[in-house]
């Protein structure tokens, strides 16, 4: 029995979801799943099935007989599916914003900025025939010619977040769809609604039957993909505890891998920085989606002179950030995404308190008139941070900043690269000297210049260093189109007609 697909209508007062599968949309059989709520209200919409091993077997068996054919298909026509699809996005876009809020929680203007990112990627794949275009080289002997290629790996897996449940999957399977591969796509449980709805909207854009399907599900499925032998190529986004397993687990077996894993992203306010500048655009980059950002900004470096400004006007901004339901057009920061959750990140900001922090701004007793049942918590603000606290090493995923003060240039680079996660980092400041220091010296994938969250466009790559990637490649952008194609060399010539006698050294060309 068919499940009801979210785009058709209004969904029933309590939804089963399913997953996605041969281009339909199937009903769970293993007799799992998973509870979906709005974080605003705490509200059950419905419940998401989680797959077994056999049904993700299932989907991976559909992926890979829709392979040869859709690897057969012209990039140009596959560029054209990526066209449509990018124009049923714009179109469904209101739809698809309001279900990331629903389900997610994040204010609504946020939401169309995760598609818009999103988009971008499918815009980038869309000019997939010439990002494959290969290399000719004539004559490299007398007489031999040589070229290179790129051809689809075959059937290919995302693990994604619930934080991004829109851009995330949009960083991979456009490149990988539009480079010749099927995929099979495992998103968060917490918010599985929107890839439902692009596995539907892929349909309508003439994507044929079994190249995209979508499990929903836990580590059942996730393990399946990981060891599965016709998987080929394993991406994921997530906590960098899970990303080194995915990582481990799916390169034993043979896999090609790229494993974001988590952030501690630090920006650096330097004694020269505009204090309200630096001050607004760490509150949006610290508080924004509720911190609950990989490229979130948590810790603040505080060079010399700089801390008591930063962090007077930090606090004065915050006491005017609106909290409230992600669909106020006046709310700044919506709630967090489970309850669950925000039992965790409460958790936290007690712990800072006990290990010593200053808590400038306590956001702990936030109570939203009319949604008490909603997982809110209100920006908290700590101040004198130490760099052996939990609450500084330790990857919170919330809205909490961290304020650490150093005396100079040197110490907060030194204590931007001691740590652990090397996603992200930014750097505010007059000084041109110091911010070409700055982004030569520091030990991160992104670095951002007076720029507070540093995401690089869709024709470029994203990724970070040290614990925050497992695997040599980054997502989207160039490297997107590397890791989603195997090269091959053709070295080719046409001997004359005469007999050519046995060579027994090694071939050089003349």
């Amino acid at each position: 029995m068919s499940t009801p697909s979210p785009i058709a209508g209004h969904e029933p007062a309590l939804f089963e979801l399913g997953h996605h599968v041969a281009g339909r949309h199937v009903a769970g059989t293993s007799g799992r799943n998973g509870p979906v709520f709005n974080p605003a209200t705490g509200a059950l919409r419905g419940h998401v099935a989680f797959a077994s091993a056999d049904e993700t077997r299932a989907a991976i068996a559909a992926a890979e007989a829709a392979l040869p054919g859709w690897a057969a298909t012209t990039p140009l026509q596959r560029a054209r599916v990526m066209f449509r699809f990018k124009a049923l996005l714009e179109a469904h876009a209101d739809e698809l914003a309001l279900l990331l809020t629903s389900e997610h929680g994040k204010v609504l203007s946020d939401a169309r900025g995760e598609l818009t990112r999103g988009m971008e990627v499918v815009e980038f794949a869309c000019g997939i025939p010439q990002l494959l275009k290969s290399e000719f080289t004539e004559n490299v002997g007398s007489n031999v010619d040589s070229w290179s290629m790129r051809q689809p790996v075959g059937v290919c897996a995302g693990i994604t977040p619930f934080n991004f449940p829109a851009m995330v999957p949009m960083w991979m399977f456009p490149v990988a769809i539009a480079c010749g591969n099927a995929f099979v796509l495992k998103p968060s449980e917490k918010d599985p609604s929107v890839p439902l709805l692009m596995a539907e909207l892929l349909q309508q854009a003439g994507l044929p039957d079994g190249v995209f399907n979508v499990v929903n599900g836990d580590r059942e499925a996730v393990d399946t993909l990981l060891t599965d032998p016709r998987v080929a190529a394993v991406s994921f986004v997530g906590s960098t505890p899970v990303a080194e397993y995915i990582y481990r687990t799916a390169s034993a077996h043979g896999k090609r891998v790229q494993a974001l894993g988590g952030a501690k992203n630090h920006m650096v306010v330097m004694p020269d920085a505009d204090p309200l500048n630096a001050a607004s655009a760490l509150v949006g980059a610290a508080f924004g989606s509720a911190g609950e950002r990989c490229m979130a900004i948590s810790v603040a470096v505080a060079v010399g002179d700089a801390g008591d400004r930063l962090v007077e006007a930090v606090k004065q901004q915050l006491a005017e950030l609106k909290v409230a339901p992600g669909t106020a057009d006046w709310s700044d920061m919506g709630p967090l995404v489970t309850r669950e959750h925000l039992d965790r990140v409460r958790g936290y900001v007690d712990l800072g308190v006990e290990e010593g922090a200053a808590l400038v701004v306590d956001g702990r007793g936030l109570m939203v008139k009319g949604f008490e049942q909603g997982y809110y918590l209100g920006p908290c603000l700590f101040d004198h941070v130490r760099p052996a606290m939990r609450i500084y090493r330790e990857e919170i995923f919330g809205p909490v900043l961290c304020v650490v003060r150093v005396p100079d240039f040197e110490a907060a680079l030194a204590i931007v690269n001691a740590h652990e996660f090397g996603n992200g980092t930014a750097i505010f400041t007059a000084s041109g000297e110091a911010a070409r220091t700055f982004a030569h010296r520091v030990q991160a994938g992104m670095v951002g210049v007076n720029v507070p969250i540093p995401v690089p466009m869709a024709f470029h790559s994203f990724g970070g260093w040290k614990r925050s990637l497992f695997g040599p490649l980054h997502v989207h952008g160039p490297d997107g189109v590397r890791f989603y194609t195997r090269l091959k060399t053709v070295t080719s010539r046409w001997p004359t007609a005469a007999r050519e006698s046995a060579q027994f050294v090694m071939p050089t060309m003349k």
